[in-house]
């Protein structure tokens, strides 16, 4: 118990610093190629940081352990909603650019959507994990279209975002950060599932908070440094980009190696999931900003989740 302790420990302080040298790499990189860091936080950023919730989906998909598979994206998907933008809003107010609000977020909920409907039957075949890669490869070529039309934002032509003197060095941040917030998250993941194991929680029940709050440490440490430094965009976008990405993408990819059955993990988890999503939307449009006082019912309304699988 000891040494789980000082896993998750250490877990956390590799993820401070992976997420610090993703955000300084990406923003760079978001003024070099052109495009705003709302973007490279939608995509870049985001499936990147969503490298953890692959690498547990696929593993456990492999082991016949679909309930932590499943209960960890429909987790971290909550997580990220609920937890991770409380949080960040918290930090710092965010204003909300309004192509998150037209284009990005309802494409979240829409994928959300499509997920209740693959995993009504409680399985994802090799079949609909291939419908879900198209998906994702959709989103990413029309959100580098998107944005190569549209060009940077005014305040990245201006200067407000640091740009390094070479490419290179942008690219070593990025990769640097993201291996260390792969490896910091496995860490802790490690850490918390042995504490878990000495309570003897259930797979759904760690997949769905311990896994799923776990493999999303990166995606929070990212979004709160985000924050902190002056960049709602891609806090924000991290989110939405990273909450698509695990179910297109991760799903996808885990379904296609191993078809995926969980009958553990229940309809009102998918629909608490979708729930939040939904929420969102008018979060985002009022006033386009996500303000402390909301940033607080989102961490409330995760508090009674945890509440509910706990009793």
């Amino acid at each position: 118990m000891f040494v789980d302790t000082l896993l998750v420990l250490l877990g956390f302080a590799l993820l401070f610093f992976g997420a610090e040298s993703l955000v300084r790499g990406a923003s760079s990189l978001a003024v070099r190629l052109g495009v705003s860091t709302l973007v490279i936080g939608l995509t870049v950023v985001a499936f990147g940081t969503s490298m953890p919730e692959l690498v547990v989906s696929i593993d456990t998909a492999l082991e016949g352990r679909g309930a932590i598979s499943v209960g960890n994206i429909v987790g971290s998907n909550t997580f990220n909603i609920a937890v991770i933008l409380g949080l960040s809003a918290l930090v710092c107010p965010m204003s909300v650019k309004l192509k998150i609000v037209k284009i990005d977020a309802p494409i979240m909920v829409a994928v959300a959507i499509l997920f209740l409907a693959i995993f009504f039957d409680s399985e994802i075949s090799r079949v609909e994990g291939i419908v879900l890669l198209v998906g994702i490869v959709l989103y990413t070529v029309f959100s580098f279209a998107l944005a190569r039309r549209e060009g940077p934002a005014a305040d990245e032509i201006a200067g407000e975002v640091a740009k390094t003197k070479i490419w290179i060095i942008d690219v070593l941040f990025v990769a640097g950060g993201l291996g260390v917030l792969v490896v910091g998250s496995n860490v802790l993941v490690k850490g918390a599932i042995g504490l878990a194991k000495h309570f003897g929680l259930s797979d759904a029940f760690i997949g769905l908070t311990i896994v799923a709050a776990g493999t999303s440490l990166p995606e929070l440490a990212t979004s709160v440094i985000a924050a902190m430094r002056k960049k709602p965009d891609m806090a924000i976008a991290n989110v939405v980009g990273s909450n698509i990405f695990n179910i297109l993408g991760i799903l996808g990819v885990a379904s296609v190696i191993a078809p995926i059955t969980a009958p553990e993990v229940k309809d009102v988890d998918v629909y608490v999931m979708l729930g939040f999503s939904i929420a969102l939307l008018p979060l985002l449009r009022s006033g386009f900003a996500l303000s402390r006082r909301e940033g607080f019912v989102l961490l409330a309304g995760y508090a009674c989740y945890v509440a509910y699988l706990l009793y």
